[in-house]
């Protein structure tokens, strides 16, 4: 399989996984720019891997889990600040606003812990493939699952 092939078959997916992990389509779309870059530059070798699809979307979470460690990202703001004025009358339907809402808490969460749950509820991987692309364990997949999911619970306690 060429560079080309693999771009044009498996994009759109790592597109969808980015956008689960970030929560940002336009950093999404930034993150996999990257990480393809980075695949087209070592393509030799990830063709010559068992799963290049694997290979590429473990490179993709590590540039994820790794992105702001000293990026320019962390010093620069892209989205304003929300408005504290009077709140717009709702008229969305509940379940955007649950959506928005679990979202905000999901980005919340420590990166590591963020990627094991799309791993395991976006992507529906058994917990020795998370280990696998997440470079650990998998006792350190089910404790950060875990930890992530009381993180959860609790903000979801507090919220009613």
């Amino acid at each position: 399989m060429t560079y080309e092939e693999f771009a044009d078959a498996r994009l759109a997916a790592l597109l969808r996984y980015a956008v689960m992990l970030t929560g940002d389509p336009h950093q999404a779309q930034d993150l996999v720019q990257d990480t393809m870059v980075r695949a087209q530059l070592n393509w030799r070798r990830i063709a010559r891997a068992d799963s290049p699809e694997r290979y590429v979307r473990r490179m993709l979470t590590n540039q994820f889990v790794d992105w702001r460690r000293g990026s320019w990202v962390r010093r620069v703001l892209l989205r304003g600040e929300p408005d504290d004025g009077p709140p717009a009358p709702t008229d969305h339907a509940q379940s955007a606003v649950d959506r928005d809402e679990v979202w905000d808490w999901l980005s919340r969460l420590p990166r590591r812990q963020r990627a094991t749950l799309v791993l395991r509820y976006y992507e529906d991987l058994p917990d020795a493939e998370i280990a696998e692309i997440l470079g650990c364990a998998v006792g350190t997949v089910r404790s950060s699952i875990s930890r992530a999911l009381a993180t959860l619970r609790a903000t979801y306690a507090e919220a009613c």
